[in-house]
């Protein structure tokens, strides 16, 4: 039996609402799978779960570090990354752009990370306490800034955010 067979399978899953099917090698993570399926925004930044970098949003689960799950484990979920932000047109979610707005990122490497962290507080939280927002980012590690600019985006973003849409989606 070739080695390959042995050690690959696919699994089928949802990114950002769109079906792909992924090839996976034993014991491979399902942030190193979407790394290589093009979704770079999904960033290696320790490969411990420590940083946040590699936060997506998994199904029901919620925010997760992409870099502790097995990707075969997720055959049939829905992930959402950054992109997934978007809106049908392409326009800019509320979050990012209060981002830009406030200059809440700078290198950029760490922001996807954020922003799936944020939004995932908004879901829950429509009009977070900047210890609230704090709390958090807690664990995602930016080198570049001081978190000021982005806690104040957030709650900047909060305010722009319809009520009714966010409980609605937290209630989903």
């Amino acid at each position: 039996m070739d080695d390959e067979e042995e050690t690959t399978s696919s699994i089928h899953v949802r990114i950002n609402g769109e079906r792909e099917q992924h090839d996976i090698e034993h014991g491979e993570t399902l942030m190193a799978s979407l790394r290589r399926a093009g979704h770079y925004s999904v960033k290696n930044g320790c490969d411990e779960g420590v940083c946040g970098a590699c936060n997506v949003i998994l199904g029901e689960r919620g925010l997760t570090r992409s870099c502790l799950v097995p990707a075969a484990s997720c055959d049939g979920a829905d992930v959402m990354t950054v992109e997934g932000l978007l809106d049908d047109a392409g326009n800019l979610h509320p979050l990012q752009e209060e981002f830009l707005e406030h200059g809440a990122a700078q290198c950029g490497y760490c922001i996807p990370g954020i922003l799936l962290s944020a939004y995932d507080l908004l879901q829950d939280n429509v009009n977070p306490t900047e210890d609230e927002v704090a709390n958090a980012l807690s664990g995602n590690i930016c080198r570049c800034t001081g978190y000021v600019q982005q806690i104040e985006a957030i709650q900047a973003a909060a305010d722009r955010l319809p009520h009714s849409e966010t409980a609605a989606e937290g209630d989903a």
